[in-house]
């Protein structure tokens, strides 16, 4: 019982009320989160659209989640954590009833677009506020859970996906709609503005007392070490998307049926939703670079042994040992992020750094698919390549990164000492 009871502690003790609150809201927007996973089935199946349209309209979704994750850390840091989240999952809720009665194909791409972009806009903010709440030495457990708490929603979402599609896609999209005003109520009920807690700035000039002057994006994007950083998790993020873009298509000219890539990925969450309370007591006493480097290295390996993989163990194998990395990758990955971003612009900053996902949404599949071709299993030593790429990356990063990170926390503390 003493060893449960240290093991809770190390894993989520200490943790404030307003975190589990924003944890169970995530969590709830991630398992109901379901109906855009059947998005071209459904425009196939029951709107009639052909597959090129469908892929358009997906598309579409996703250059909305570009734009709405650009937004949400902007409103993040001008309007309100609270706001915006409260928001933006409002305004999905809408927009999900909208898709479940709309018949017209142009009228579901223009829903679809706009769904991407309010689907986004929670990601800065929701991290934002965990680094508002979140005493510094413990938001890497912080992080932690709340990349178990997307983990296992997206598999409750998957499972609950199947079951809707097949009685009703309007059901499908009504429920998500349901979900999400589910995790608004949690937000709105429970969630205080967490933006107040962090620094409130400069005066803008003289003559202006009480205006603040609030940099904007440009000063993320031109952040030298926080880009060096952005790269790298860039590198980790088309790692990751082989999974759902290119493993696919390996897997079927290795003759293996449809059911065996259902395995492969299942094994993975199922490895994720297990074992991901265990690592930040496993990686506490190293160095964040070290355990990135180690992770990404382990993700290089995974894939790159897909370069001699033809049969259904040796995917499953291969499956483990990149899951491994990408479970040590998350909290280091998360609280790196956080650490880097001034107080005032922790969701602009979130905002880029959520930039690369959709970038290697579209990158993963649109060069794989071309290296897949034409150098078949090779093209696994490639991705693997870029693997190590990241992690020597990291390593060389690592004390820059940590030097900036102390300078911060030290104008930080002097800013703190002027205000007192």
């Amino acid at each position: 019982m003493r060893g449960l009871r240290r093991w809770w502690d190390d894993t989520a003790g200490g943790l404030p009320a307003t975190f589990w609150y924003l944890w169970s809201g995530l969590l709830i927007n991630r398992a109901g989160a379901f109906a855009m996973l059947f998005l071209s089935l459904y425009l196939t199946a029951a709107r009639g659209a052909s597959a090129s349209l469908a892929g358009l309209v997906v598309g579409a979704y996703g250059a909305g989640g570009a734009v709405g994750t650009l937004i949400g850390g902007v409103l993040a840091d001008r309007w309100g954590r609270r706001s915006t989240l409260l928001a933006a999952h409002l305004g999905a809720a809408g927009l999900m009833a909208g898709l479940a009665f709309s018949r017209h194909l142009a009228v579901i791409a223009v829903l679809a677009a706009l769904v991407g972009v309010v689907h986004s806009m929670p990601s800065p903010a929701f991290v934002a506020a965990i680094v508002d709440v979140v005493p510094e030495e413990r938001r890497s457990r912080a992080f932690n859970l709340q990349f178990w708490a997307f983990n296992l929603g997206m598999a409750v979402a998957s499972l609950l996906a199947g079951v809707l599609a097949e009685a009703s896609f309007v059901a499908l999209f009504l429920v998500d709609a349901a979900a999400t005003l589910a995790a608004a109520a949690v937000i709105a009920l429970k969630v205080p503005e967490t933006l107040a807690r962090t620094a409130r700035g400069t005066p803008s000039g003289p003559g202006r007392p009480g205006r603040v002057r609030r940099p904007g994006l440009h000063t993320a994007l031109t952040d030298r070490t926080f880009l060096v950083f952005v790269g790298l998790t860039f590198l980790l993020a088309v790692l990751t998307m082989q999974t759902s873009t290119i493993m696919p298509l390996a897997m079927r000219a290795d003759g293996l049926r449809p059911s065996a890539y259902g395995l492969v990925v299942a094994l993975g969450g199922a490895l994720i939703v297990a074992g991901q309370l265990f690592v930040p007591r496993l990686i506490e006493p190293y160095r964040k670079s070290s355990v990135l480097a180690v992770s990404t290295g382990l993700m290089a390996l995974g894939f790159g042994a897909l370069a001699v993989a033809d049969h259904l163990p040796v995917y499953l194998g291969a499956a483990v040992v990149w899951t491994i990395g990408q479970m040590l990758a998350a909290p280091p990955n998360a609280q790196i992020n956080a650490d880097l971003a001034p107080p005032r612009l922790r969701a602009r900053y979130q905002s880029v750094f959520y930039l690369t996902f959709p970038a290697a949404s579209f990158v993963a599949p649109a060069l794989g698919g071309l290296s897949l071709q034409h150098l078949g299993d090779r093209h696994w030593l490639v991705v693997g390549g870029l693997g190590v790429v990241a992690a020597v990356g990291h390593l060389l990063a690592g004390p820059p990164r940590e030097r900036r990170v102390a300078a911060l926390r030290e104008s930080q503390r002097e800013a703190e000492l002027v205000r007192g």
